[in-house]
């Protein structure tokens, strides 16, 4: 039963993410005139309801066609697979871990931060729409609060007050005036700059271990033996010494506290 209530908690996020996306990416679209009311035998008695079900399908293709980009960009899954590529790099194993295995870990250690917000999504969303108490609308609307608190609580206000000059918008007041236009962009160049600060605190102890060893194996005149054939095993031997997995995945979710 949890399985199945997380998984229904993780598509309604999913799909709130696309809904938002999808919003953003169409909020500076002019509106067009509209003409006169056409007659209502034009379309019949049902003619509302079909319209209504009928941008509802439209909004939910636009929704999943965005997902993907949405699902990187507005969770804490950039910051996570942007640091432990840093990780990779810095070790020097190549393809080792796979990208398969990061995005893995990337996604579950995502899913480990967002619970929070799927947990208040369920409560304040997704149970009451599955009991008929809220509309579907209504629901979006409840349900995107816990996901714009979370983006803005990560987000710098540097960066937010950045995209309103750009767009020559008028300095909010309160954290809910931020329109979403001004905090999708604000909340992803602030995850970037957190993953780079986590990434070179990474990179430091290993840059300092190649260094040790180059210096050496010119201090022994064996200048023709790459630095990297020594280097490589020690690096792999301190990181596991030190318990490297779990002092990584431990610190990138402190960081979203």
């Amino acid at each position: 039963m949890d399985v199945r209530r997380t998984v229904a908690r993780a598509c309604l996020l999913a799909l709130l993410i696309g809904v938002l996306a999808c919003a953003a990416a169409h909020a500076q679209t002019p509106a067009r005139p509209t003409g006169p009311t056409p007659p209502q035998d034009w379309f019949g008695e049902e003619a509302p309801n079909e319209l209504s079900l009928t941008l509802r399908y439209a909004f939910s293709l636009a929704a999943i066609a965005l997902l993907p980009a949405a699902l990187v960009t507005m969770t804490a899954f950039m910051r996570i697979v942007i640091v432990l590529g840093f990780l990779r790099s810095a070790l020097g194993t190549q393809q080792t871990p796979p990208n398969t295995v990061l995005v893995g870990l990337a996604l579950f250690l995502t899913v480990f931060v967002m619970e929070p917000v799927l947990v208040q999504i369920d409560k304040v969303a997704l149970k009451p729409y599955t009991a008929g108490e809220i509309t579907y609308q209504e629901a979006i609307k409840k349900g995107a609060e816990p996901l714009r608190e979370f983006m803005l609580s990560q987000a710098r206000e540097r960066d937010l007050l950045l995209f309103v000059r750009l767009g020559n918008l008028p300095r909010p007041k309160k954290p809910e005036d931020v329109p979403m236009r001004v905090l999708l962009p604000g909340f992803a160049i602030s995850e970037l700059k957190s993953a780079f600060q986590l990434g070179f605190i990474i990179y430091v102890p290993f840059i300092v271990l190649d260094l040790v060893v180059a210096s050496a194996l010119m201090s022994m005149g064996m200048l023709m033996l790459p630095p990297v054939t020594i280097s490589l095993p020690l690096k792999i031997l301190l990181f596991v010494m030190i318990d490297g997995w779990h002092l990584v995945a431990r610190s990138l979710v402190l960081s979203f506290t």
